[in-house]
């Protein structure tokens, strides 16, 4: 392959790519825009992104007193949309883009909000229970209390009667409960299962940036751009000025050619603008490329060590994920209870708030039989919009470690069809459910595949289930699940959210195909060059308005420098009942269509008669396309390409199957 052609097919690459930073540009300009409805909107809740307006919101909420639970809840919808809007700034804002002093920010605004939410929920649930004897059961003669909302379900029980029978606490219509030893039943206790369906416990996850030569080397860049677009503009406004001078003298001798003279000013002006207007939107382009290709090599980057964790019983949570939110267990001592005189309603507040009823006492020695304190019986109900492959595991928070931990939890049944999960508990304490992170991992096939003008549908197979996304502009769709060869039906399924929102909430329902830099270290995979992957996944979200692509078992086969897939012309539905595949090997910077068919007996790098090698895949597809294939490719919008491009990325298909 020669020289000269190399460098024309790059060329004209370059100018195809030029989709991506165009992507990000106007993603720019939505995140500009969206500032300024904040701002124009003026409805009182703070711009996340300055410090000053979430330190006077938290401020302002910490002084509010006597809110009831059904406020609180109210309340914690505006709290839980600041806190999704920051972790979404940390995660859409490029890494070039992020400076230290603001993810540190964004980082304590998040933990600020979490803790005074939490803080909100306990004093709330003080004022309920002090007016426990009020809202008695009749039968019973305890309290019995459950509020909920779409983000926060409560379950409270206060035992005013003490009576040591009463050992079985069951919430009316639901199957969740405890079982209660003797000693509880006999004291002034409630019993307070909140379930938060976020998770406000774990570590928030780091940021990732780049490595300080990588980001080195792109702010330089950065920085020498914009230097020579000032220089630029700097100089063409000279040369400006220079000509209107010129034209004032040529007006002041000679009055007859006024006319002529200012015509020619007025155009040498306007093409001096429209120069220096193309000049700085190409060095524009040319900043944003770095940038964008910089995130991209980032979302493939494996990292070169492993999490540490010394003791056998904590999650190492790089491996396992939390799934369906967190259920807060607390035993509680009574306070104090109202008492109507005279037409008033009298209550002792304690200065020091809601106190937790600690189980089992620190001393145990006033008590005669071994087992006074017995574990404690629990029954908790899976979240309805999260999936578990396998029988979900029980794990406790440790308040001093900071970590979730299996020990201390015994006994653990789950009834799937019910969605009941029995266990039981020595200490009580916040309990969540997790799940291998990368059970659907590696991935058994794939295929990528279009539907219509810049719409595509992503189908990946794994050991559990085949999940079906679909793409269009800046937007994906979960289109189908199906668990077992049968169709799962899920909340997400019909609602279209840009590619990160889209991710978080498929990982967040237990559907999790997106590795992350430390997966490799829990999966067995066919790792791949980053460079390479980056730049197969550019070409392949390019032709993907017109071209299908899907998994080959040659990938395996060939060097991590190397990566094989199939691929096919797809304009009409015709061509999904009887597919011709061509099998396509890509190294990066060399194309070429393999002589080996996806059925042949032994893998082969021998090049397919009457074909020859390119430098991209671009180029190598169009040697077998249709001039209506190619120009589809060409009209695809950039939003589209970008939005594909990122998916592919997220989900590592030529590394992770």
């Amino acid at each position: 392959m020669d020289l000269e052609r190399r460098n024309e097919e790059l060329e004209e690459l370059y100018l195809l790519e030029r989709c991506f930073p165009e992507a990000e540009k106007l993603k720019q300009e939505t995140r500009l825009l969206s500032q300024w409805k904040h701002y124009i909107q003026c409805d009182g809740s703070p711009d996340p992104s300055v410090a000053q307006e979430m330190n006077t919101f938290i401020s302002l909420w910490k002084e509010k007193t006597n809110e009831t639970f059904e406020e609180v809840i109210e309340k914690s919808k505006v709290v839980l949309n600041l806190i999704e809007k920051l972790k979404f700034i940390l995660l859409e804002t490029p890494p070039c883009d992020l400076q230290d002093k603001n993810i540190i920010q964004y980082q304590e605004s998040i933990l600020q909000l979490q803790e005074l939410l939490h803080l909100k929920f306990s004093v709330a649930t003080e004022i309920l229970l002090r007016q426990a004897s009020t809202l008695a059961d009749l039968d019973s003669g305890n309290m019995e209390k459950v509020i909920k909302d779409e983000n926060v379900t409560l379950y409270v029980w206060a035992n005013l009667k003490k009576n040591p029978r009463h050992r079985s606490v069951r919430f009316s219509e639901t199957q969740i409960g405890f079982e209660i030893p003797r000693i509880l039943a006999t004291s002034d206790i409630a019993v307070r299962l909140l379930h938060t369906h976020y998770d406000h416990v774990s570590a928030l996850h780091p940021v990732s940036t780049p490595s300080k030569e990588h980001t080195s080397a792109v702010t330089e860049l950065v920085k020498d751009d914009v230097k020579n677009v000032e220089k630029a503009i700097s100089k063409e406004v000279e040369e400006e000025s220079k000509q209107q001078e010129r034209g004032s003298h040529l007006i002041q001798e000679e009055k007859i050619k006024v006319e002529e003279e200012q015509g020619d000013i007025e155009v040498k002006m306007s093409s001096a603008e429209e120069e220096s207007e193309a000049i700085k939107y190409e060095r524009e382009m040319k900043v944003l490329s770095e940038i964008v290709s910089a995130a991209q090599l980032l979302l493939v980057e494996n990292s070169s060590e492993k999490p540490d964790f010394f003791e056998d019983n904590v999650v190492d949570l790089c491996q396992f994920t939390t799934l369906g939110g967190v259920y807060h267990l607390d035993i509680l001592e009574l306070p104090p209870q109202c008492k109507p005189v005279m037409g008033w309603m009298i209550v002792e507040i304690l200065k020091e708030g809601l106190q937790k009823y600690t189980y089992p006492p620190e001393t145990t020695e006033d008590f005669e039989t071994e087992n006074a304190f017995p574990p404690i019986e629990v029954t908790l109900e899976v979240h309805e919009n999260v999936i578990f492959f396998e029988d979900p595991v029980v794990v406790r928070w440790d308040a001093e470690g900071k970590h979730w931990r299996t020990d201390g939890i015994s006994n653990v049944s789950y009834k799937p069809k019910e969605r009941l999960v029995t266990f039981s508990l020595d200490t009580f304490g916040p309990v969540t459910l997790i799940q291998d992170a990368h059970i659907n991992m590696p991935y058994q096939s794939w295929e990528l595949r279009p539907l219509d003008v810049n719409k595509v549908l992503l189908t990946v197979t794994t050991v559990f289930t085949e999940i079906q996304i679909q793409i269009k502009e800046n937007l994906c769709m979960l289109s189908s699940i199906k668990l077992k060869d049968k169709k799962h039906i899920s909340i997400l399924e019909g609602t279209w959210m840009t590619p990160i929102p889209f991710i978080i909430a498929l990982k967040e329902a237990g559907l999790n195909i997106f590795p992350t830099r430390h997966s490799h270290f829990y999966v067995v995979i066919n790792n791949k060059v980053p460079l390479v992957e980056v730049k197969a996944y550019r070409q392949m979200a390019l032709l993907s308005s017109a071209f299908a692509f899907g998994w080959s078992k040659w990938n395996l086969l060939c060097n991590s420098t190397k990566v094989v897939f199939k691929v096919r012309e797809h304009l009409t539905e015709e061509c999904t009942e009887n597919p011709n595949w061509a099998l396509l090997m890509f190294s990066g910077d060399r194309a070429q269509r393999l002589k080996i068919k996806e059925e042949s007996e032994a893998f082969s790098e021998a090049l397919k008669e009457e074909t020859e090698f390119h430098s991209t895949l671009y180029h190598m597809v169009k040697d077998f396309a249709s001039e209506e294939a190619m120009e589809k490719v060409r009209s695809s919008n950039c939003q589209f390409v970008n939005s594909v491009c990122h998916m592919l990325l997220s989900t590592r298909l030529l590394s992770y199957s």
